[in-house]
């Protein structure tokens, strides 16, 4: 299997938006969408893609993953790291982290979902460290989130 990470388009906006709803519906059911799928997929094509810091996987021709990064003045961010779920444990999130870590000064941060396991897992043996618990007040889903934090 190939996998090629290469820059998002406008392009490549339904299948990311796929992967995005796929990804949050079937692996992080517990933290439930605040916006319809429509809307869901209107801010991908219009907003995440054309921003220019989003990264696709492509597998067998198909996007199956996706990262999203920012640069602040306090630091720097992941803020979409989603795969297809058909695709996970497959070494592609691995690569996107990869990906977002040689390209992000430190240190690096971003949020999960406390009650996505999974997520959560993949971070820590990657060497994020949580830093702040919140109780879902800061976020649209209003579910509860981990503040984690990567610095070589």
């Amino acid at each position: 299997m190939t996998v090629e990470l290469r820059p998002a388009t406008v392009g490549d906006a339904d299948a990311a938006a796929d992967v995005y709803l796929r990804s949050r519906k079937e692996l992080v059911a517990c933290a439930p969408l605040a916006h319809s799928d429509e809307d869901v997929r209107d801010w991908i094509r219009g907003r995440l893609i054309p921003a220019g810091r989003t990264t696709v996987a492509v597998a067998d021709g198909l996007v199956v993953g996706l990262v999203s990064v920012a640069s602040a003045t306090d630091g720097s961010w992941i803020e979409q790291l989603y795969l297809h779920p058909a695709w996970i444990a497959r070494g592609i999130g691995t690569r996107l982290l990869e990906l977002a870590r040689a390209e992000l000064p430190p240190p690096i941060r971003l949020y999960t979902f406390q009650c996505n396991e999974r997520a959560r897992d993949f971070y820590e043996r990657r060497g994020f460290r949580a830093v702040r618990f919140g109780d879902g007040s800061g976020n649209e889903e209003k579910c509860p989130d981990v503040l984690y934090e990567w610095r070589p």
